[in-house]
């Protein structure tokens, strides 16, 4: 039996997350990568950091600007991506797939099904 996708959700600050048992993969939406231009440096969270909903937990510096990634839900970091620390373009290129930032195990799975699905986030962008 084929595996089915996982279910991606998205924020209002174009962040994106994939749930996969409790454990919840973080990283920035195309949008995002597209309003800031080529990414050039990022910091991560450190491991074992527990981050709060909404928490500033890791830096994206653009040629453009520098922006905080904040914690979508409430979790310790259990995963960094090491390889976006050095080569940020990956960002760039694959922003919703090798250019993950980091995996949280969630304090509550469940907030997970409160963010915004594939649909509500494009009617956001809509609106921006």
């Amino acid at each position: 039996m084929a595996k089915k996708p996982a279910d991606k959700r998205y924020t209002k600050d174009h962040e994106w997350v994939v749930l996969d048992g409790d454990i919840a993969t973080v990283g920035i939406t195309d949008h995002a990568q597209e309003q800031l231009g080529d990414v050039v440096h990022v910091e991560l969270p450190e491991l074992d950091r527990e981050v709060g909903v909404n928490e500033a937990c890791a830096v994206v510096e653009s040629v453009k600007a520098a922006s905080d990634i904040f914690a979508p839900l409430a979790g310790t970091v259990v995963e960094i991506n090491e390889t976006i620390i050095e080569d940020p373009a990956i960002v760039n290129g694959d922003p919703e797939g090798e250019g993950w930032f980091f995996k949280l195990e969630l304090d509550d799975p469940d907030a997970f099904e409160e963010l915004m699905d594939a649909d509500s986030y494009e009617e956001y962008l809509e609106t921006l």
